[in-house]
Formats: structure tokens, C-alpha cells, sequence
């Protein structure tokens, strides 16, 4: 079951969620028939949990949102945005540990 801090975004909600604050977010763009994506759902439940209230853990299913998945030129998933402020500050495509995941966050704050 995945997490309930993880924010499910779209192409309509996306722009809205990502400009609010000064948060850092993580977003993972993903598709449900994707291994590795499902692979790492459940590092990324945990760093939500764990990070809720310092941080926001975001999912964007790419076959849903495909108006979002072009305009960041996402070709290969999962690809997780690290975004501050409403900008892109970092990317990183394919598996990832929550370590590193996590310390990237954390360097945005």
C-alpha cells in the first residue's frame, strides 16, 4: 500500500502543487508496467514518511500525465526531480538508494 504522504500529481494539479513553497519535492515519474519503477516505490513511501513535513515525495504516472512527462523531456523511467522553489535543481534516472535520495533532499533544504 503506498504511502499517504506521497502526492499524487497530473497534468492538471501539477504546476499548482510544485509552485506552493519552498519545500523541497522530490517527484518520481513512473508507469505501473514498469519494474524498476515498482522496484523503487516502496524507498520512496518510506523517505515520504520519514521526511513529512521537511520535505514532499511526489508521483507523476507518466501514461496519465503525458502533458507533464514531455514538458521535462522524460524519456526514461523512473526519473525522479528534485525541484526547490518551483525549479528543477537536480535529475537522476533509474534506481536509486534511499540514502542518496535522501541526502539530496535533504541538501535542498
Amino acid at each position: 500500500m503506498a504511502s499517504a504522504n506521497v502526492l499524487q500529481l497530473d497534468d492538471n494539479n501539477f504546476d499548482s502543487e510544485i509552485n506552493k513553497g519552498a519545500t523541497p519535492i522530490l517527484v518520481d515519474f513512473w508507469a505501473p508496467w514498469c519494474g524498476p519503477c515498482r522496484m523503487i516505490a516502496p524507498v520512496l513511501d518510506k523517505i515520504a514518511d520519514a521526511m513529512a513535513g521537511q520535505a514532499i515525495v511526489a508521483k507523476v504516472n507518466v501514461d496519465e500525465a503525458p502533458g507533464v512527462a514531455s514538458r521535462f523531456r522524460v524519456s526514461s523511467i523512473p526519473t525522479l526531480l528534485f525541484f526547490k522553489n518551483g525549479e528543477v535543481r537536480e535529475q537522476v534516472v533509474g534506481l536509486q538508494s534511499e540514502a542518496d535520495l535522501t541526502s539530496r533532499l535533504k541538501a535542498l533544504m
